[in-house]
C-alpha cells in the first residue's frame, strides 16, 4: 500500500501514471489525459481522449448551471456525468494498454454549476467515490472548496501546471510568458522570468467571457453548438456602440486574481442585433476582454500561447493578433496538447494533492497563503 505520510513529508515522489478529466464551463463533453510525472516535474505526456456530450444531456447539465434545477435532478445529472468520467477513462485505458493497477492517482475536476467565491461558494457536481469503485483508481476531486472556503477565488487553478509546462520550453521562448486558457470562461498565466531560486513568478486570473456567450449565440442563431470556423462572426460588423457598453461591466476594474461564473455575462445587449453581427460583437468581445488583461501585468507578455478551444476559432486568433502587442500562437505550435492541456493539468494537480504540494497560491487565486486542497477516494 504507498504510504502517503512518507509522500508528504518527502514533498516528493517518483513519476507515476496519473490520469486527469475536465469538463469545462462550455459543457460539450469530457476529456480525459495521461501523464507520467511526480508533484513537481513531468517526464511522459501520454494519449488522450474526448468523450462528447449527446444534445440532450449537453441540455440537461446546462438546465442545472446556477444550481436552480431540484436536488433530485442535479443529483441524477451528477451520476450520468460521473458515468460518462469513467467511460471516458476506461477508452483511456484501453488506448495506452494499461491497467488500473498502473495508475497512481485519477484527477477528477467535475463540472462546474455555481461558482460565487465573493460568497465562498463554489460547486463542482460528480460522484468521487463513485468515480472511485467504477474505475478501480484512487480519485481526487473537489479541488477548489478549500481555496474558496479560505478566501480565494477557487479559480484558476492550472497555472502551476502552466509553469510546469513552461519549464520544458527552449530558451527561445523568451518570458514573460502569458498562457491563455479560452473555454467558456477565459483564463490567463504570467509566467515571469526566472528569480534567484529559479522559480518563476506567476499571476493568474480570468480575464471575461471566453466561448461561452459565442457558442450560446451560435446555437441560438445557426443550431451549432460552435460558431464552426468563426463563419458566422466574419460574416458580420461589430457594433462598437454595443462593445463599449459590455466592457463597461464592473468585473473589468477588479485587481487581479479575480474569477468568474460562466453565466456572470449575458448576450441580452446584443440580442437586438442579427446573426452575424451578434457574432462579430460577441467575438470582438471576448478579444477585447482578453486585450485588457494586459494592464494587470507585472510587464507586458513576450509570448502569448493559447489552448482551449477558443483557439479553433480563426476570427477570435486574428483579434486576438490584432489587439495584442506580442506573438499570438495556439500552444500546439510548440507540441503542447491544446485541447488535452486542463486535463493533464487536472492529473498534475492530483499528483500535487497527494504529496500535500500547494494548487493555489496567492497571486493565482488570492487565497490567504500557498494552500494544497482535493479530497480523495480510495478505489
Amino acid at each position: 500500500m504507498t504510504n502517503w505520510k512518507a509522500i508528504k513529508e518527502s514533498g516528493q515522489m517518483a513519476a507515476k501514471w496519473a490520469i486527469g478529466l475536465m469538463s469545462g464551463t462550455s459543457g460539450d463533453g469530457v476529456d480525459a489525459a495521461l501523464i507520467k510525472a511526480d508533484a513537481q516535474a513531468i517526464e511522459v505526456f501520454g494519449p488522450s481522449v474526448s468523450e462528447p456530450y449527446d444534445p440532450a444531456f449537453r441540455d440537461r447539465l446546462k438546465a442545472c448551471y446556477g444550481g436552480k434545477q431540484p436536488a433530485a435532478e442535479i443529483d441524477a445529472v451528477a451520476r450520468d456525468l460521473t458515468l460518462l468520467h469513467a467511460r471516458a477513462v476506461q477508452r483511456l485505458l484501453a488506448l495506452a494498454h494499461l491497467k488500473p493497477a498502473d495508475i497512481l492517482i485519477c484527477g477528477f475536476h467535475g463540472q462546474t454549476i455555481l461558482h460565487a467565491p465573493r460568497e465562498r461558494r463554489t460547486w463542482q457536481i460528480g460522484d468521487g467515490a463513485l468515480l472511485a469503485k467504477l474505475i478501480g483508481i484512487d480519485v481526487v476531486n473537489d479541488f477548489r472548496a478549500a481555496d474558496v472556503a479560505a478566501g480565494g477565488q477557487g479559480a484558476p487553478l492550472v497555472p502551476i501546471f502552466h509553469k510546469a509546462l513552461a519549464d520544458t520550453l527552449p530558451p527561445e521562448v523568451k518570458r514573460p510568458l502569458a498562457v491563455l486558457n479560452i473555454g467558456g470562461v477565459a483564463n490567463v498565466t504570467w509566467i515571469g522570468p526566472n528569480d534567484s531560486t529559479g522559480h518563476g513568478s506567476l499571476l493568474a486570473f480570468d480575464t471575461g467571457p471566453g466561448n461561452a456567450l459565442i457558442d450560446d449565440w451560435a446555437q441560438r442563431h445557426g443550431g451549432e453548438p460552435v460558431d464552426l470556423g468563426g463563419a458566422l462572426a466574419r460574416a458580420g460588423r461589430i457594433d462598437e456602440d454595443v462593445l463599449a457598453e459590455l466592457l463597461s461591466h464592473p468585473f473589468f476594474d477588479l485587481p487581479a486574481p479575480k474569477s468568474l461564473d460562466r453565466n456572470a455575462f449575458h448576450s441580452k445587449m446584443v440580442d437586438h442585433l442579427n446573426a452575424v453581427d451578434g457574432a462579430a460583437t460577441l467575438t470582438a468581445f471576448t478579444a477585447a476582454a482578453i486585450a485588457r488583461a494586459v494592464h494587470l501585468f507585472p510587464e507586458p507578455a513576450q509570448n502569448w500561447l493559447v489552448c482551449g478551444g477558443g483557439r479553433h476559432n480563426p476570427v477570435l486568433m486574428e483579434a486576438l493578433t490584432e489587439r495584442l502587442d506580442a506573438p499570438v500562437r495556439g500552444v500546439d505550435a510548440i507540441d503542447w496538447n491544446g485541447d488535452a492541456l486542463e486535463a493533464q493539468a487536472f492529473a498534475y494537480l492530483a499528483l500535487r494533492s497527494l504529496a500535500g504540494l500547494p494548487i493555489s497560491f496567492p497571486t493565482t487565486t488570492g487565497v490567504p497563503q500557498p494552500m494544497t486542497g482535493g479530497t480523495l477516494h480510495r478505489a
